[in-house]
């Protein structure tokens, strides 16, 4: 008897192999972006990196990393943000491969709806503006990015 689409051991090993491979790229980037701008940092000051992230929602932190990249400003600390986005943004990455793989390739609704339903709260996670609470709690009024 045949096995139902999304069972065999085909989809098994190709669904372990895209999940295992978008965590290796995403962990690997994150480590090359992270060494990159630590040592980029130290070589050039010859100090540790002051850092501080209070108040910054992922998303702002990307935005904010995008913006400076557009705007050509190449420094430690956009390294080591953007590392740090990788990272976080990583697991995320993840859910959405595992959804992309449900949905289209073995066309598995049932899967498809559940990788969704994780996905949806990561996505109110990721966009969510919580800074003026973060920002009454640490007593800051705004966050800067040098």
């Amino acid at each position: 008897m045949s096995e139902p689409a999304g069972t065999g051991s085909t989809a098994a090993r190709n669904m372990d192999l895209l999940v295992g491979y978008v965590l290796i790229v995403g962990v690997l980037s994150s480590l090359g972006l992270l060494a990159a701008g630590l040592v980029w940092h130290w070589s050039s000051t010859g100090t540790r990196l002051d850092y501080d992230l209070a108040g910054t929602t992922v998303f702002g932190l990307v935005v904010t990393d995008f913006r400076q990249l557009a705007a050509g400003a190449w420094r430690p600390r956009l390294l080591v943000n953007l590392g740090l986005a990788v990272l976080l943004l990583t697991p995320y990455a993840r859910v959405l491969a595992s959804m992309l793989y449900f949905a289209l390739v073995e066309r598995n609704r049932k899967y498809a709806a559940f990788t969704t339903f994780v996905a949806v709260p990561s996505d109110a996670f990721f966009l969510a503006d919580d800074s003026d609470t973060v920002q009454r709690r640490s007593g800051r009024t705004s966050t800067t990015f040098p």
